[in-house]
């Protein structure tokens, strides 16, 4: 059976104006407003288009289909995510233990935040999971965590590093996700 292509999931182009920029922003911002009120199920570009208030012709400009939409809300949730990791990760003004309670308070915080976005954005991850520019964005979080490890476990050997790394990983992500299917209130999560 012959394999299917994954779709285009890059932006078509990139915005050069301010004008363009508010285009995107706003098509994102609708993006997420029908993936609360519909989910993935009942998500299109034409939805997204009305929301946004903006023809669907301009809304092809910068995404050729619904799945750049939403890789594009996806990317920018695990870049966010990298980013969160990094900062509390590379802080060597605190003791290792510190930074890995501080990222799970506040990743769990996070998660809970976004979960109706984040469960319609996984219900729609078909859509765009075998692209090849999956694999490069969820790569540098996971060296984020392996280079943490490292440097917490200086005397563990490879191997070892990267089953705590792979473990932490997962179990942030499982965890996170399991947590956040029940709403959550700051004390719960401080708890």
């Amino acid at each position: 059976m012959a394999q299917r292509p994954s779709p285009q999931i890059s932006s078509r182009k990139q915005p050069k104006q301010a004008r363009a920029n508010d285009l995107i922003a706003a098509v994102l911002d609708a993006a997420v407003q029908v993936l609360r009120t519909e989910g993935a199920a009942r998500f299109t570009t034409a939805r997204v288009a009305e929301r946004a208030g903006v023809g669907v012709g301009s809304l092809y400009q910068y995404f050729p289909n619904k799945a750049a939409i939403l890789f594009r809300l996806q990317s920018d949730e695990w870049r966010q995510t990298g980013e969160l990791l990094n900062t509390i990760l590379t802080d060597r003004a605190r003791p290792p233990l510190e930074r890995l309670r501080r990222l799970t308070h506040a990743f769990l915080r996070s998660e809970c935040e976004e979960a109706e976005v984040r469960i319609a954005l996984g219900d729609a991850a078909p859509l765009y999971r075998d692209a090849p520019e999956v694999e490069e964005i969820r790569a540098g979080s996971s060296q984020i965590i392996h280079d943490f490890i490292r440097e917490t476990l200086p005397r563990a050997e490879s191997p070892t590093v990267e089953l705590v790394a792979d473990l932490i990983e997962a179990t942030l992500t499982q965890v996170g996700s399991a947590f956040s299917e029940t709403p959550r209130s700051d004390e719960d999560i401080a708890r």
